[in-house]
């Protein structure tokens, strides 16, 4: 874990975020707390690390997404050497 976010105030968010129970309070919180390009973002980034996880090619995710090559890098290294959070949401998704 980063130690230069693990602040009261992110986890007082997080907590926040652990209190909502539905897809539609999501929408309610996250359109309050995020500029619409802030969760477009945040979305298109989840996408990306799930096309990578089923091994496309950053072209193709490109050409679906919309995201640069930066951004699909950033995701990529995310996958190959973050924290494995990706992983792990997908995991209990699956």
């Amino acid at each position: 874990m980063n130690k230069k976010i693990k602040t009261d105030a992110v986890d007082q968010l997080f907590n926040a975020i652990l209190c909502l129970q539905t897809r539609e309070e999501c929408y309610t919180f996250f359109e309050d707390l995020c500029t619409v390009n802030e969760l477009l973002s945040l979305s298109q980034r989840y996408e990306v690390a799930a096309m990578l996880r089923n091994h496309k090619t950053y072209l193709e995710i490109a050409e679906k997404t919309g995201a640069s090559t930066a951004t699909i890098s950033r995701v990529n290294r995310s996958l190959n050497y973050g924290n494995d959070g990706y992983n792990m949401v997908f995991e209990r998704l699956s």
